[in-house]
């Protein structure tokens, strides 16, 4: 119905926007340290690709929406063309499948910091570059083909990969011709698309297990023994990096999983589902990367809710133009500095400028003793 078409265009451009804002605001925040000559790693520099994807698919796809869809299709608010519609369903693909490969990213980093004990310099010299390129270069095939074969095309309000039909004009009455679009293609990026989804999915979760079993190894050890303080350290980012681990892990469910268990539900319901949690990826993912400084905020300013530790850590990244009416530029904090945790570089479990000799178990002067 029109109310219907109405609550879900409100609730999508809603999600997107918040989406949008929050990857923006992880873009400035990377923007502004590289500006300064502030030390960055491979950590942030997968967010920031992983946050330009999304502001590419929650702008064009769900904030601007039906405003790029043909007026012709009569959806709320249509006002676009055939261009415009192939522009969307390009974003959609690019920044859709950039932002499930650089999940994957981000999980492969902290694998690799916290179960092989890589630095973010072996990172960074081993891997890094070639994953942006592979990532992007694959995001890219992705979103090219539909658009060489015309096959981005309306469907329900938005335009993704769909093969457009109407009546032959030179066959029976009731046949099909197919006006736009290749349905091999079509059927294609189906597949593909829909298992990308499952192994983004299957392999964020697996990453996460393994991190959360691994350090759950450490503690057991930690309770036997009386390990070294540097050991102890080491435990204990490990911990904090677990902990940010699945806190992307889990947004990447919140954003993905929830349509796969809504098929039952009325149809205004799913879809109202669907336009909602998938463009809060950028939203979810804000909270996380910025979770580290309104800790710190807190431990500064004792009896502060996380909320309002969230407000006074992000107001001063907000553009000046948009306080303006409550003049808050004129009176505007500084930046509250960064929280330790925010760079993998300087503390993780495996980058240590020397390590300490291994220690012998049997030698009776050494500090690690299992306890009576």
């Amino acid at each position: 119905s029109a109310r219907n078409e109405l609550i879900v265009t409100i609730i999508s451009r809603t999600a997107g926007f918040l989406s949008t804002l929050g990857s923006s605001l992880i873009v400035s925040d990377i923007a502004k340290k590289v500006r300064k000559g502030k030390e960055t790693d491979p950590y942030q520099r997968i967010m920031l690709g992983l946050s330009l994807c999304d502001i590419v698919i929650s702008f064009f796809y769900f904030f601007l929406g039906t405003w790029m869809t043909p007026k012709e299709t009569g959806w709320l608010w249509a006002v676009g063309n055939t261009a415009s519609c192939s522009a969307q369903g390009f974003f959609w693909a690019f920044g859709g499948a950039g932002e499930l490969f650089y999940q994957m990213a981000i999980s492969l980093n902290i694998l690799l910091l916290i179960v092989f004990g890589w630095k973010q310099e072996t990172f960074r010299k081993k891997v890094e570059k070639p994953l942006h390129i592979i990532i992007i270069a694959l995001a890219l095939t992705m979103a090219v083909i539909p658009l060489a074969f015309q096959t981005y095309n309306p469907h329900c309000g938005n335009c993704y990969p769909e093969v457009m039909y109407d009546a032959c004009t030179n066959k029976k009455e009731g046949n099909l011709c197919i006006v736009r679009g290749n349905e091999t293609v079509n059927y294609m990026f189906r597949i593909i698309n829909g298992a990308l989804f499952y192994i983004a999915l299957i392999f964020c979760t697996v990453a996460m297990l393994w991190v959360y079993l691994h350090v759950r190894k450490q503690e057991v050890k930690m309770q036997r023994y009386n390990f070294r303080q540097h050991n102890a350290e080491n435990h204990k980012e490990s911990k904090r990096i677990r902990k940010v681990l699945f806190l992307y892990t889990l947004s990447l469910y919140f954003t993905y999983t929830p349509h796969l268990f809504v098929v039952s539900v009325p149809k205004h319901i799913r879809w109202s589902v669907v336009r909602t949690l998938p463009p809060l990826l950028g939203f979810w993912n804000m909270l996380v990367y910025f979770l580290p400084n309104c800790l710190k905020y807190q431990r500064e300013h004792s009896g502060t809710w996380l909320v309002i530790a969230y407000f006074q850590v992000l107001r001063p990244r907000f553009p000046c133009v948009l306080s303006l009416s409550s003049g808050m530029c004129k009176r505007r904090k500084k930046d509250v500095e960064d929280a330790p945790e925010m760079n993998f570089a300087k503390i993780n479990t495996a980058n240590e400028e020397s390590s300490p000799p291994p220690i012998d178990a049997t030698d009776p002067k050494d500090d690690l003793h299992p306890h009576p």
